[in-house]
């Protein structure tokens, strides 16, 4: 078993489990087969065996002559000629019988006259009742009725083919076994190192039907999933630790120098720490918004929301930074828009998200442009700028907490790295879709949809 990060001890797991569930279902095979050769046998007693003792109900027709002889003589006096000219023309079937006397001794029949009769294995024993006197008793020495001629014939082939079918089961069993036994093996093993920690274990090699390799993906993707939420955890603990760093840097030095007496407790000198604090309050607010809207406890007041005035009203309030970049901002509405279900105050929020990257993004001289439009069931409203756009391969990240487009992570060209991915988490929340991509020019357009 090789496994990104997994050594001895896991391919030690997987033989070990490998091993035991081998022999627990080859012992399921085993017991199949033997159970069909029980069956076989007692099928084939059955059908081989002789009249038993429950069978005394149903005596010989010789019985009931013997009884009539009785009535008739009084005594057994002379009964031997029945052997000698049998009245129904069987001698062979008469020589199967043995008569004795009320005391046991034989009065006729393929054994000693007069001695005591000693009975043997498979004999059934008929009482001779005449006026509800026992007057002697007639032995059954072998069965009247065999066993029909096929069955005896087709006995040994059937035990062959019987036999023969219980190996190919179990060669089967041992071949499916292996093929089941392999892949649910890998999959636990892995299994196992992923509860002690290791999220670089995979079920690798997992093969055998289609069901136990989509198994061994699922479970590979799954951990795949794990081993990324941590990886983003352990980031996004770093990045709250970064973000944080500055502007408690910045508050520290200038609180200290006030109480060294270096700076003057002036408004010079207090309002770069306040506006620091104003930072450190926005990021706990983006904190625990993006919070709330990820784990689905974010209030929505969900109402009908007509896009193209929340579009306008919140383009107003960026006219006078746009202007200071020397950026133009435009909205374009189509005409008789329908209303959409959404909260309003959080599509202003989206739209101002939205809006603020932008504008953050677009050089000097560049533009920005707001669409709203009729798409399908529902209203997309889309914000397009004229910046350098993002690299294909960074655009699925695009929406991730605290990432940026410049790795330099400078907070006066990048933010806090929240915006994007609270727009998602709002847009999530009113069962909206966002989609991002780059323009055929340059740039980047950032679109979201919501249902009438």
């Amino acid at each position: 078993m090789s496994k990104q990060g997994s050594g001895g001890n896991g391919r030690f797991q997987a033989t070990q489990i490998r091993r035991r569930l081998f022999w627990l279902l080859f012992k399921v095979f085993g017991a199949v087969a033997l159970t069909a050769l029980l069956l076989l046998a007692g099928l084939l007693a059955i059908m081989l065996r002789g009249p038993g003792d429950e069978e005394a109900s149903f005596p010989p027709e010789q019985l009931a002559i013997l009884k009539t002889y009785y009535l008739v003589q009084g005594s057994w006096e002379g009964v031997a000629a029945l052997w000698d000219a049998p009245p129904d023309d069987s001698p062979e079937t008469w020589q199967q019988l043995v008569l004795l006397d009320e005391n046991g001794r034989v009065l006729s029949g393929p054994a000693e006259l007069g001695e005591l009769y000693e009975s043997g294995v498979g004999e059934v024993p008929f009482t001779v009742q005449v006026a509800d006197q026992t007057v002697g008793t007639l032995i059954l020495t072998s069965p009247l009725s065999a066993p029909p001629l096929f069955v005896v014939l087709g006995a040994v082939p059937l035990v062959t083919i019987a036999v023969s079918t219980a190996l190919v089961t179990l060669l089967i069993g041992f071949l499916l076994t292996r093929r089941i036994v392999t892949p649910l093996a890998e999959v636990i093993a892995a299994a196992q190192e992923v509860t002690a920690g290791d999220l670089s274990a995979r079920a690798a090699d997992v093969s055998g039907p289609d069901d136990f390799r989509a198994l061994g993906d699922a479970f590979n993707q799954m951990v795949d999933t794990l081993q990324a939420n941590e990886e983003q955890r352990r980031n996004m603990l770093a990045d709250i630790a970064h973000e944080l760093r500055t502007p408690l840097t910045i508050l520290r030095g200038r609180l200290e120098g006030i109480l060294d007496g270096i700076y003057e407790p002036d408004e010079a000198h207090i309002a770069p720490a306040v506006i620091q604090t104003h930072l450190l309050q926005k990021l706990v607010d983006d904190l625990r918004l993006l919070t709330l809207a990820e784990t689905g406890h974010l209030p929505i007041a969900a109402q009908d929301v007509y896009l193209d005035e929340i579009a306008a009203q919140t383009a107003v309030l960026f006219e006078a930074e746009a202007l200071d970049k020397n950026v133009t901002l435009t909205v374009a509405t189509a005409p008789d828009l329908p209303a959409v279900t959404a909260d309003p105050q959080r599509v202003g929020q989206v739209v101002s998200n939205l809006l603020s990257n932008a504008l953050r993004h677009v050089p000097d001289g560049g533009h920005i442009a707001v669409a709203v439009q009729r798409e399908g069931n529902g209203v997309a409203l889309s914000v397009a700028d004229s910046g350098a756009g993002v690299p294909e391969e960074d655009l699925p990240h695009l929406f991730d907490r605290f990432w940026r487009a410049e790795k330099s992570r400078n907070r006066s060209s990048g933010g806090a790295g929240l915006g994007l991915a609270i727009v998602k988490q709002l847009v999530l929340g009113m069962n909206g879709r966002i989609h991002a991509e780059n323009t055929p020019g340059s740039g980047l357009r950032v679109t979201v949809y919501f249902n009438t």
